[in-house]
C-alpha cells in the first residue's frame, strides 16, 4: 500500500486536515515560518504541500521536492505559488474556492451596515470620549435597492440576506439565467441600468479583462445620487482612483472596500478617506472558513493521490504523452473555437451542443470538449478556468452540454462543430484540420467560410451589395489597420452575407463604430485570440 508524505507549511485547522492526520497511507508533518532555504533543506520527499498566503512556493521548491505532486492552498488565492513552474513539472495546484463562500457572504453584509450606519467613526470618537448623537444619522437598508455584480454562490447569498432586509434586489451576471433569476426573485438588468437604480451596489466576480474597472468612471458618472458600494470580492473590479473622484465629487456617498488594486494598499487617500470603511481583505478570515478551507484540500489530496480524482486545480498538468498524435491540433482548433464562440455571442450561452464527425468520433474527445469549454468560460471566469476544472465550472454555471458522434463527414475527413444557444440567439461554428494547411474555421451560421484562427479577427455580417467591401477598407486604411486575408461567404446575391478577415491590428472603439455605420452592415465582432 501506497505511504503519501504532507507538510504544512502555514498555520492551518488542525480539525480541517483531521482526516490527513488520522489517514492510515498519510505521514502529515506542519513545520510552518520557514524560509526558502529552510523548505528547500526538508522538501526533498514530500508528494504534497499545504500553504495559506503566507509561504510562497517558488520553482526550486517545486524542483527540489521530486515526488511532489500536489500544491493545495487553503483558500482562494494562489499568486504566493509558482503556477508556471508547478504546470512546468506536472505538479497540480489546487484551492478550496467554496470553503469562504459563507464568510464572505456575511462580511459583506457587515461592511453594508457598518457604511450605512457609519459604525466604525462612531466607535472611534466615542471611544475617544466623544459622545456626538448628532454627527451620524445613518439611513435604513430597507426598502432600497441593492444591485449585484456576479451572481455566483456569494452574491446568491448575499440577496437572499439581503432580501430578509427588505432590500429589492437587481443584478447583472452574463451566467444568470431568466429561470433562475425568477426563482431568486432577481430582476436582470444591464450593469448602466443597475448604475441609475441601485441604492447600494456589492461586486461578487473574478477579476477578469472583463471585470477591471468595471465599476469606475463611466458607472459613477450615471450612479443614483446617494449609491453606496461594497467590494469584498477582488481588487481593482472597482477603479479607486475614479472612486475617490466620484466621492469627492458627491456623485456616490460612501464606499465599504475589503480588497485593494494593490495588498496591502498604502493608498492613504483611499484608507483615511472619511467616506470610505476598509478591512484587510478579511472575507474569508471566520473560524469556520479557515476549517473549511482545509478540510476541502485534505480531502482532495486523498483524492488526487489515490484515485486520481480532481476537482478543484487552477492549472493545467501536461497532457498525457499517449494521446493519438492525430488528435493534437483538434486540440488547438477546440480552444480557438472556444475563444471564438464566447466572443461573437452577445450573451453567454445556457446551452453547448458539439458534434464530433468522421474518424474523429472513433477518438476519446473528452480533452477536446474540456478545451473549447475551458476557453469559453475564461473571459467571464477567469483564469483559474482549465481543461481540469471546465466541465465542473460549466455545470456550476448552470450550462447544459450534449456531445454528438457521426461518421458522416461533411465533406472533410474530420469535422468538430459546435453550437452555442441562449434565450437570444444562437450560434454555430464548424472547424476542421485540413491537410497542408493547418487548422480553419469552415462554418459560421450557415455561412461558409475557410478562416485561419489569428490573433487578430474580424466577423461583419451584412447584406451583399456594390461597394460595401471598399467603405470597409477605406474605414480600416484610415485607421491605418492592415487586412491581411479576408473571405466572403454568402447564401445568396445581395441577400446576408458573411466577411470574415484576419488583421495585422486590434480594431480601436472609434473605428468600429464608424464601421458599424456602414449602410447594410448588420453586426461587427471583434475577436482577439491573443
Amino acid at each position: 500500500m501506497n505511504r503519501f508524505k504532507v507538510l504544512v507549511l502555514d498555520p492551518i485547522s488542525e480539525d480541517g486536515i483531521k482526516e490527513l492526520l488520522n489517514h492510515p497511507n498519510y505521514e502529515v508533518d506542519v513545520n510552518t515560518g520557514l524560509s526558502e532555504s529552510e523548505i528547500l533543506e526538508i522538501v526533498g520527499d514530500y508528494h504534497a504541500l499545504i500553504v495559506r498566503s503566507q509561504t510562497t512556493i517558488t520553482e526550486k521548491i517545486i524542483q527540489h521536492a521530486r515526488p511532489l505532486k500536489v500544491i493545495a492552498r487553503a483558500g482562494v488565492g494562489v499568486d504566493n505559488i509558482d503556477i508556471d513552474a508547478a504546470t512546468k513539472y506536472g505538479v497540480i495546484v489546487i484551492n478550496a474556492p467554496d470553503g469562504n463562500t459563507i464568510s464572505a457572504t456575511e462580511h459583506t453584509l457587515a461592511m453594508m451596515l457598518a457604511l450605512t450606519r457609519q459604525i466604525p467613526a462612531a466607535h472611534k470618537q466615542l471611544s475617544e470620549g466623544v459622545w456626538n448623537r448628532k454627527a451620524y444619522k445613518g439611513t435604513e437598508m430597507y426598502g432600497k435597492t441593492l444591485g449585484i455584480i456576479g451572481v455566483g454562490k456569494i452574491g446568491f447569498g448575499v440577496a437572499r440576506r439581503a432580501r430578509s432586509f427588505g432590500m429589492k434586489i437587481v443584478a447583472f451576471d452574463p451566467y444568470l439565467s431568466d429561470e433562475k433569476a425568477r426563482e431568486a426573485d432577481i430582476e436582470k438588468l444591464e450593469i448602466d441600468e443597475i448604475a441609475k437604480h441601485a441604492d447600494f451596489l456589492t461586486v461578487h466576480t473574478p477579476l477578469t479583462p472583463q471585470t477591471k474597472g468595471i465599476v469606475g468612471k463611466e458607472f459613477f458618472n450615471m450612479a443614483k445620487p446617494g449609491l453606496k458600494i461594497v467590494n469584498v470580492a477582488r481588487g481593482g473590479i472597482i477603479d479607486e482612483a475614479a472612486l475617490l473622484e466620484a466621492l469627492d465629487a458627491g456623485q456616490i456617498d460612501g464606499a465599504a472596500l475589503d480588497v485593494f488594486e494593490s495588498e496591502p494598499s498604502t493608498n492613504q487617500a483611499l484608507l483615511g478617506h472619511p467616506q470610505i470603511v476598509v478591512t484587510p481583505h478579511l472575507g474569508a478570515s471566520t473560524i469556520e472558513a479557515q476549517e473549511k478551507v482545509a478540510v476541502s484540500v485534505s480531502r482532495e489530496i486523498i483524492d488526487i493521490l489515490e484515485n486520481n480524482v480532481i476537482i478543484h486545480a487552477v492549472n493545467a498538468p501536461r497532457m498525457n504523452e499517449n494521446i493519438n498524435e492525430e488528435l493534437r491540433p483538434y486540440i488547438n482548433i477546440a480552444s480557438h473555437m472556444g475563444k471564438v464562440a464566447i466572443q461573437l455571442m452577445n450573451r453567454p450561452p445556457s446551452e453547448v451542443k458539439l458534434k464530433y464527425h468522421g474518424e474523429l468520433a472513433l477518438d476519446d474527445t473528452s480533452i477536446l470538449t474540456r478545451s473549447f469549454v475551458s476557453n469559453m468560460l475564461k473571459p467571464h471566469l477567469g483564469e483559474n478556468v482549465n481543461i481540469i476544472n471546465a466541465l465542473y465550472l460549466l455545470q456550476e454555471q448552470g450550462v447544459t452540454y450534449k456531445v454528438e458522434k457521426q461518421a458522416q463527414t461533411h465533406g472533410y475527413n474530420n469535422y468538430l462543430e459546435v453550437e452555442l444557444v441562449n434565450s437570444e440567439e444562437t450560434l454555430t461554428l464548424g472547424a476542421s484540420v485540413l491537410n497542408g494547411y493547418g487548422e480553419r474555421i469552415v462554418k459560421i451560421n450557415g455561412f461558409q467560410v475557410d478562416i485561419k484562427p489569428t490573433k487578430h479577427l474580424l466577423f461583419i455580417k451584412h447584406i451583399d451589395r456594390p461597394g460595401i467591401i471598399g467603405e470597409m477598407g477605406h474605414t480600416l486604411g484610415k485607421y491605418d489597420i492592415n487586412i491581411a486575408t479576408m473571405q466572403l461567404g454568402r447564401r445568396d446575391e445581395g441577400g446576408e452575407a458573411m466577411l470574415s478577415l484576419r488583421l495585422d491590428q486590434t480594431v480601436g472603439a472609434e473605428a468600429l463604430e464608424e464601421l458599424i455605420k456602414i449602410e447594410g452592415f448588420d453586426q461587427v465582432k471583434q475577436v482577439d485570440l491573443s
